[in-house]
């Protein structure tokens, strides 16, 4: 019998989190958690520690940390907790760890997904915009520390699966193995056939209304203005070692196929399965084993619609913007990721419209073009710069 897998949940509580350790509580004989880390949430937390029993429990900063603590003192849980990213940096790359699921939303997750990468882990990639922001250096990382970089957005975890062994990992180039064009698809979000015209009304419960997927309200939100899908665009770039003209954008609004590896026979492979993300979740866990998911399979008889058509760039404009800051470069895209943050989040603070997202985005990337970031403190300057910028021109609108 193999050896029980240690895993860090980086973002245990987010959606990704809960469904990481919802897989590992159905195989107990194939996973166990190590450490846990997440934000501010320190009843969630007690509650995942209490349940899982890991030796270590990170918070973001010390005052979440002391409430988990005082959460945890008269219970029969033994967790250690720490705080701040120091200590999920040092846990990404403990010696007793075998993987580390990334998934900390947002910028805040690079650090210590770059640690495990570096400490030669199975890094399973649920923080799109590590690759984002730090591409070529993220995956030169990679290659330099032997690491295995698996990934678990639906989309991505599709492609890899279509994909001949050969491009799994990102060392290939696409036309030497026969692929002709990566089909990402997207669903078009909770908007795909509103009148044009009524998008800046849109409410905060509108856009984080999603058709189909369950997700945190950021993520919701991205995929509403579908720059979740512009972020993933740049992230299959860098994954699957290819050129922006080698990947297509395809709306499937069911959310069934969840993406599509075309070849030069004309033959195209896609992965399909109902929209739970417990699935890739559990190929990457296992890989290159399958495990049980607790996902049910898909019914066809109970299919009534399967439908593609091209996305329409003024109704996703933040799409389109993403995929130009994707051909600019490395500067580019992170300037995109930490405006989009920065806009995001005052749209759901209810500062701005959600129309508004894609202008500050669009502003901060005119203001700051033509940035060359190479090294790791090139490019974290790069996006607080951005941060920066971005919060201007949200403050420029308010007033």
């Amino acid at each position: 019998m193999s050896k029980v897998e240690q895993l860090v949940v980086l973002g245990a509580t987010g959606s990704i989190g809960l469904s990481t350790l919802d897989v590992v509580s159905r195989n107990p004989e194939r996973f166990a958690v190590f450490a846990l880390a997440a934000g501010k949430n320190a009843e969630q937390m007690a509650e995942l520690c209490i349940a899982h029993q890991p030796k270590f429990a990170v918070m973001a900063d010390q005052q979440a940390a002391n409430a988990l603590s005082n959460l945890l003192a008269n219970s029969s849980c033994n967790t250690q907790v720490l705080a701040g990213v120091d200590a999920m940096c040092e846990l990404a790359a403990h010696t007793d760890v075998d993987a580390v699921m990334s998934a900390i939303v947002g910028a805040a997750g690079l650090l210590p997904t770059l640690s495990a990468v570096e400490a030669g882990k199975k890094v399973l990639l649920a923080n799109k915009e590590s690759l984002v922001m730090s591409g070529q250096l993220f995956i030169d990382k990679v290659k330099q520390h032997g690491a295995t970089l698996l990934p678990i957005d639906s989309e991505h975890n599709a492609i890899f699966q279509c994909m001949p062994a050969s491009l799994q990992n990102a060392s290939g180039l696409l036309a030497d193995n026969g692929v002709s064009k990566i089909l990402l698809t997207g669903s078009g979000g909770p908007f795909l056939k509103r009148d044009l015209a009524t998008l800046p009304s849109v409410t905060v419960a509108e856009a984080v209304a999603h058709p189909n997927w369950s997700m945190g309200q950021k993520i919701s939100v991205d995929s509403a203005t579908m720059m979740n899908k512009g972020l993933e665009f740049i992230e299959a770039k860098w994954l699957f070692n290819c050129c922006a003209s080698d990947i297509e954008v395809v709306i499937h609004p069911q959310s069934i196929i969840h993406s599509m590896v075309q070849y030069q026979d004309g033959s195209v492979l896609a992965q399909m399965g109902n929209p739970d993300m417990r699935t890739p979740i559990a190929h990457a866990l296992a890989f290159p084993e399958r495990v049980d998911a607790g996902v049910k399979p898909l019914d066809f008889s109970q299919m009534a619609d399967f439908t593609f058509t091209k996305p329409d760039y003024a109704r996703y404009p933040n799409l389109k913007l993403a995929i130009d800051a994707c051909e600019m470069g490395q500067g580019a895209t992170t300037t995109v990721n930490a405006a989009n943050e920065i806009a995001v989040a005052a749209f759901l603070n209810g500062q701005i419209g959600f129309t508004d997202i894609y202008r500050i985005n669009a502003e901060t990337l005119n203001a700051t073009q033509n940035i060359n970031v190479q090294t790791l403190d090139e490019i974290l300057a790069c996006d607080q710069a951005a941060r920066v910028k971005a919060t201007e021109f949200v403050k420029r609108g308010i007033n």
